[in-house]
């Protein structure tokens, strides 16, 4: 994995307005997930990610192109966080016409990534 950009509002703007590549905003859910790739063993090392989505997802899913591990990341938003792109950032939302479920996924991917970064 390449270096990660750092966890930060101007990162989540960059993920929402498609400045950073879909496989960067996978690695960056993945990372604070907790998932992280042993090169010597070449293999993902779980040890540090929660047991539900270790059972679910042994090596970290694609979040951009799966719909089912997005769900399970929206899922797992505590309810006080679902509005924190709008609240905290000002986020709008897409305009109609010009989203789909890329862009929604990246979204997703955005607020929880905010929650986290609230959280700590």
């Amino acid at each position: 994995m390449s270096a990660l950009p750092p966890l930060n509002t101007d990162t989540i703007w960059a993920i929402l307005n498609e400045e950073i590549d879909d496989a960067t905003v996978n690695q960056l859910v993945w990372h604070y997930l907790g998932y992280r790739y042993d090169q010597s063993s070449q293999k993902w090392d779980t040890s540090q990610v929660a047991e539900d989505w270790k059972q679910e997802y042994p090596e970290p899913p694609d979040f951009i192109a799966n719909r089912p591990p997005t769900v399970k990341l929206t899922r797992s938003i505590p309810v006080e966080n679902k509005q924190l792109l709008k609240e905290k950032l000002g986020f709008q939302g897409y305009k109609v016409g010009e989203f789909g479920p890329r862009q929604t996924r990246r979204a997703t991917a955005a607020n929880w990534l905010l929650g986290y970064l609230q959280t700590r």
